[in-house]
């Protein structure tokens, strides 16, 4: 009996009981420092990627000098923004796919090919069944939601890096540019590889989106703390959840 407990115990997401409710750390200090990075990055690219592609802001005063650069200054944001974006998704990959804390993660594999379960989970955004049980920390519609996040991400940074290696043609932009003149080859000239990139925006701007909605969705009716767990790492919930 007591190995039983033991054992239901180790298998246990969480790690304290306060009632009725068991919970704990869910959301380590690192995965939330990269969740808000990325963050700010998306947002940052979103819109200095707007202005890159149609420049509406300009000198009221046009000037003959050579001293006004505000287009070059936005470009220069873009790409710092992109490498920080590039370094927070690789982070995550890495937390997901090799570490413990990607644990309950890699379960929600499992859950998204139970149709059973993604049918309770359009029924339960419907408001007409409850909350299925899943073994992992997302339900099928969100863990399909960040597989098409990533695969945007990785298309936006493919196509990204490429754009990068064609106007820098020193040190890193150097090393890339046999990649970036493959990936132009592979999408059939330059102007469809900025197109694929502005696609792959719009994928990422429609699932963060999707990914706010449900989020506050599960915070305002599931009531268990989910999306405060993504500021204080903590979160709790009743047992028979």
């Amino acid at each position: 009996m007591v190995d039983a407990v033991s054992k239901e115990a180790s298998m246990s997401k969480f790690l304290e009981k306060k009632g009725e409710y068991e919970g704990g750390i869910e959301f380590s200090a690192g995965f939330r420092w990269q969740h808000w990075i990325r963050a700010i990055a998306i947002f940052a690219l979103i819109a200095t990627g707007f202005y890159i592609a149609d420049p509406f802001i300009t000198y009221a005063n046009v000037s003959a000098e050579p001293t006004r650069f505000l287009h070059a200054e936005i470009r220069e944001w873009h790409i710092i923004f992109g490498f920080v974006m590039i370094g927070a998704v690789i982070y995550k990959l890495f937390l997901t796919l090799f570490t413990r804390e990607g644990k309950y993660e890699r379960e929600s594999i499992k859950d998204a090919f139970n149709i059973k379960i993604a049918l309770q989970q359009v029924g339960y955004y419907l408001l007409i069944s409850k909350h299925p049980h899943t073994k992992g920390i997302y339900n099928p519609l969100q863990f399909w939601a960040y597989v098409g996040l990533y695969v945007f991400f990785i298309g936006i940074i493919v196509t990204g890096l490429a754009l990068y290696a064609e106007v820098y043609h020193e040190g890193m932009g150097a090393m890339l540019y046999g990649f970036a003149k493959s990936v132009e080859s592979l999408c059939g000239g330059l102007a469809n590889v900025r197109y694929l990139h502005h696609l792959f925006m719009w994928g990422i701007i429609i699932v963060v989106f999707i990914h706010i909605y449900m989020a506050v969705y599960n915070a305002v009716f599931g009531k268990n703390g989910s999306m405060d767990a993504i500021f204080s790492g903590m979160k709790y919930e009743k047992e028979d959840h």
